[in-house]
């Protein structure tokens, strides 16, 4: 009986001791898996925020987009109709050559006087032309620098882009 008495508790000993090892292994265990759901969850939130970042730089891409789209067609209009302001002076200066060669060779009176008419009526309406010419070469000049702006806010939310698409490409590599 003796001999049970002391068995008995010095299993219990042997059997606490055991218990022991198995818990400081199972702590560390669950502490390393507590740490790598930790990274995970840092990982997804700053995955999540590179989304976010990309997708709101794409939105603002496609309206730069748009935006250079329209600066384009200013630009063009303002060009095609520089182009025909032009034209359109070159014809009037032409015509005011052949009204002054008109008028000096003008043999009478009526003649001289239509001339005249026709020499004055060309100058005003050249100074009107070359006035419109002037403006219009205004205007390609301003939507030249709206398109050139459009342009470099585009390249440089594509190079943004480029640049998150480089970084992400370096994490999945990982």
């Amino acid at each position: 009986m003796r001999c049970t008495q002391t068995m008995v508790p010095a299993m219990f000993l042997l059997t606490t001791a055991a218990f022991a090892q198995t818990t400081s292994s199972d702590s560390q265990l669950t502490q390393a898996l507590l740490t790598e759901i930790r990274q995970l969850r840092q990982d997804l939130q700053t995955t999540a925020a590179v989304i976010q970042r990309v997708q709101i730089l794409t939105f603002r891409l496609q309206m730069e987009a748009g935006l250079l789209t329209r600066a384009t067609q200013r630009l063009d209009e303002a060009r095609t109709k520089s182009s025909q302001a032009q034209m359109n002076t070159k014809a009037i200066a032409s015509q005011l050559e052949g009204a002054e060669i008109r008028q000096r060779a003008a043999q009478n009176a009526i003649e001289q006087k239509n001339a005249d008419d026709s020499v004055k009526s060309s100058r005003s309406l050249l100074a009107t032309m070359t006035n419109e010419e002037q403006q219009c070469r205004a205007r390609e000049v301003e939507a030249e620098a709206q398109s050139r702006a459009a342009q470099a806010r585009v390249n440089e939310f594509q190079d943004q882009l480029d640049r998150l698409d480089k970084s992400l490409a370096g994490v999945a590599g990982k």
